[in-house]
């Protein structure tokens, strides 16, 4: 199958994609891999353009994703067709680079490069500054042609002294990119300023060496030193200026590494206390915590008490009681008490680590709006030379005796001051600035598309158990039928119960547990999806489960039974059935609270205009009594798993743009059927990976804050996309000289310059101000 086939299924259903992504594309007979690399050596938009679409040819490569704003590409390939390696060759032809080795010692040699290369920026910018003035001084106080050389005599051969270094020294990185990309029959920002400024240093050269030409003419003999050496200067402040801001938008992720701590003090099977290195933990291994310290990895309390700061992980800022049997995260801090933990999950695998990934990951995606700026970068380069080529056969042909040096302006001043930078950066940096506030605020985003879409959503559904309420259900009653061996039975219900994955399970397990049943030998086990289990013991069949799976089988219920059954639902009590072949042996009453937050955030949706509907496996009696709590008006009781994808497409038909909150196993169908899907934190894995946002509190208030933070971050994508287009629809045409058949003005290449490098600062600038807002 093509690439081009690949694709198109992919897209053919949403639940298709996960299919893809995480069984390995089995339907379409296809392994991928889905990696994200950091680029090296990309210095604008047209470079990620470039890069994007060489990548995208390579045979394997199902799709890519290079971001500009942080150096990154996304790579889907096919791990038996091509591999990181021959993709790193491909970009090192065209004068790119791909980082593949993701050992902790290339990251940090990553960070010494990239921190080389802004401090090198740094030098070569106040170089060029420094050699720049003196020869805006000499343009503009002493000379203004070379017939007027009185005061200096040579001011022509000192500011070409002055010149060459900036041009070809300082800016030399500007004139080989350019020619990298011209041998592979491209052009990116760098061929603008390569071309503007040679072209610009070219003409004055001759006109100081050969100044008689023009003068036998009767015209002046100009130079433009002053042009080529302070472009070059003001873009090389530009791109410091940029680079500065755009660490600055990654700051999120800097912080939550910051969270790890580098040793850590591990206790030996002697009881010594020993310092090591946090790469050496290994699972199993036992950590003292003291007061003060950051926990290194993810792990659970054997000994001591206290309370952990994991307002960084999660956004919430109250304290958590840690105590033997709690669960411990990397980068949370301890307070005041010291405790001793078991370690569980080491390295990439802790909650950190993958909340780190998930962050880089969907920083370096891509929002659908820029598909369009990335076709509009890819041409912008040759379309803004063909301009600067007709400006000067118009000037030439128009511009009388002064067409020849004024069209060579406007050659300059228009590639100077076109700036694909501005466009690049307009989305990709207000979506890293986003997806940056979303983790700080415990809201976990894992890509563009759901941030950009989240603020069109008005539906939303939720699961109840672990979403709504607590998650932590109790049995609350146990009512047996008369006669009932409650010794045997109680085993028989423990013994069933801990092979269930169901939510309910474990509160049975553990109330069952502490009444000191036993395991008892359950045959032929059989899980009946949405209603129940049915086994074999001691030859004979019995079913636990809902109502559902009795009505199912037309077993009898005594009188007693039904009518307590009855009582429980009323009160928004779940009620599990104990039943043999023939008649319910057993009703078990549990109970789980609406949290304190449901109520609030569930206002506040409708408040907002959403429509609010709550789907669960509960019996409809349970559902209406948790619907009315919680002030939901629509929901759906006794719905199995894929009915809940069902009912997401029915919306979906009506229009709705629709998201999804659970937090089960039974949710994963309708999340991945969702346009937005959210899963809590405190749920299971597989409803994390499928989802596209994770509030990790599972506070729900959180999923307001994130329809804020896409409103505020598609408001803050659109505002940069206007000043960006604005800028070169309007500077491109100046530049050109439109307004001087109106009254007379040229644009100074130097004005020029300092625009194009204000107009990048000016786009990220824009983005950082999302990390002020408030949700």
């Amino acid at each position: 199958m093509n690439k081009d086939a690949v694709v198109e299924e992919k897209t053919k259903e949403k639940g298709r994609e996960l299919v893809i992504k995480k069984v390995g594309a089995g339907e379409l007979g296809i392994t991928l891999q889905k990696k994200a690399f950091p680029v090296l050596n990309m210095s604008c938009a047209s470079c990620a353009s470039s890069a994007q679409e060489i990548l995208q040819k390579q045979p394997g490569v199902i799709n890519a994703a290079v971001n500009y704003a942080n150096a990154t590409a996304q790579i889907d390939y096919q791990p038996t067709i091509t591999n990181p390696g021959e993709l790193k060759t491909v970009l090192q032809s065209i004068g790119y680079d791909l980082m593949i080795d993701e050992s902790d010692e290339a990251k940090d040699g990553l960070e010494d490069l990239q921190r080389k290369n802004y401090q090198s920026l740094r030098k070569k910018t106040i170089g060029a500054v420094i050699l720049s003035v003196p020869i805006v001084i000499l343009s503009m106080f002493f000379i203004g042609s070379s017939k007027s050389i009185s005061t200096i005599r040579y001011a022509n051969y000192i500011m070409w002294a002055l010149a060459t270094p900036v041009v070809f020294y300082f800016g030399k990185q500007f004139f080989v990119n350019a020619w990298n990309q011209a041998k592979h029959r491209s052009a990116n920002m760098d061929t603008l300023v390569a071309l503007s400024t040679g072209v610009a240093y070219l003409f004055s050269v001759f006109n100081t060496l050969f100044p008689s030409f023009w003068e036998s003419k009767g015209l002046d003999a100009h130079v433009y030193f002053e042009a080529a050496s302070v472009v070059i200067a003001f873009i090389l402040l530009g791109k410091l200026l940029e680079e500065r801001a755009k660490s600055n938008t990654s700051s999120a992720i800097k912080n939550l590494m910051g969270l790890q701590p580098k040793t850590v003090t591990i206790i030996n099977p002697e009881g010594y206390q020993i310092e090591i290195p946090v790469v050496k933990v290994e699972v199993g291994d036992t950590l003292l915590v003291k007061p003060g310290e950051k926990i290194a990895v993810d792990g659970k309390v054997v000994g001591g008490h206290s309370y952990v700061d994991e307002s960084m992980i999660s956004g919430e800022p109250i304290a958590v009681e840690k105590s033997s049997g709690g669960k411990v995260f990397a980068g949370t801090i301890n307070q005041k008490g010291s405790f001793q933990f078991k370690a569980e999950k080491v390295g990439g695998e802790t909650l950190l680590a993958q909340i780190i990934k998930t962050v880089q990951q969907a920083q370096a995606s891509k929002a659908p709006v820029q598909k369009l700026v990335d076709k509009i970068a890819g041409i912008f380069v040759p379309v803004v030379i063909g301009i600067a080529v007709l400006s000067f056969i118009l000037w030439m042909i128009l511009g009388g005796e002064m067409g020849f040096t004024h069209g060579l302006l406007a050659i300059v001043t228009v590639l100077v001051i076109a700036c694909p930078c501005a466009l690049g950066l307009a989305t990709p940096t207000a979506i890293m600035a986003g997806i940056g506030k979303g983790a700080e605020n415990g809201i976990l985003i894992k890509d563009a598309q759901s941030l950009e879409l989240a603020k069109k959503i008005n539906a939303i559904v939720f699961d109840k158990t672990g979403t709504i309420t607590e998650g932590h259900p109790e049995v609350v009653e146990i009512k047996w039928k008369e006669g009932a061996d409650k010794s045997k039975l109680s085993d028989l219900i423990f013994s069933i119960e801990q092979q269930s994955e169901h939510p309910l399970a474990e509160a049975i397990v553990r109330y069952f547990g502490e009444k000191s049943a036993h395991s008892v030998p359950v045959e032929n086990f059989e899980s009946l999806t949405g209603k129940g289990i049915r086994v074999s013991f001691e030859g004979s069949i019995y079913y636990l489960g809902s109502p559902a799976l009795l009505i199912g089988q037309k077993i009898n219920i005594e009188t007693s039974l039904k009518q307590k059954a009855e009582e429980w639902q009323s009160k928004a009590q779940t009620v599990i059935w104990l039943a043999s072949n023939e008649n319910a042996l057993a009703a078990i009453s549990i109970s789980d609270r609406i949290k304190e937050t449901s109520v609030q955030a569930i206002k506040q949706l409708k408040f907002e205009g959403m429509e609010v509907y709550m789907v669960t496996g509960d019996n409809k009696e349970t559902a209406a009594a948790i619907a009315s709590q919680a002030g939901i008006p629509n929901f759906r009781s006794g719905v199995l798993p894929a009915d809940k994808a069902d009912f997401i497409k029915e919306l979906q038909r009506k229009g709705k743009i629709v998201a999804m909150v659970g937090d089960g196993i039974n949710d994963s169908n309708a999340l991945a059927q969702s346009d937005v899907s959210i899963a809590m934190g405190k749920g299971s894995d597989i409803a994390m990976d499928v989802a596209k946002m994770t509030i990790i509190s599972s506070d729900l208030t959180k999923i307001p804050n994130a329809i804020q933070l896409s409103k505020y971050t598609v408001a803050t994508i659109r505002q940069n996309l206007f000043w960006a287009f604005i800028y070169n629809l309007i500077g491109i045409p100046i530049a050109a000289g439109i307004l001087y058949p109106i009254n007379g003005f040229l644009l100074n290449p130097m004005i020029a310059g300092a625009a194009m490098a204000l107009s990048s600062v000016s786009v990220v600038s824009n983005s950082l101000r999302l990390k002020t807002k408030k949700l």
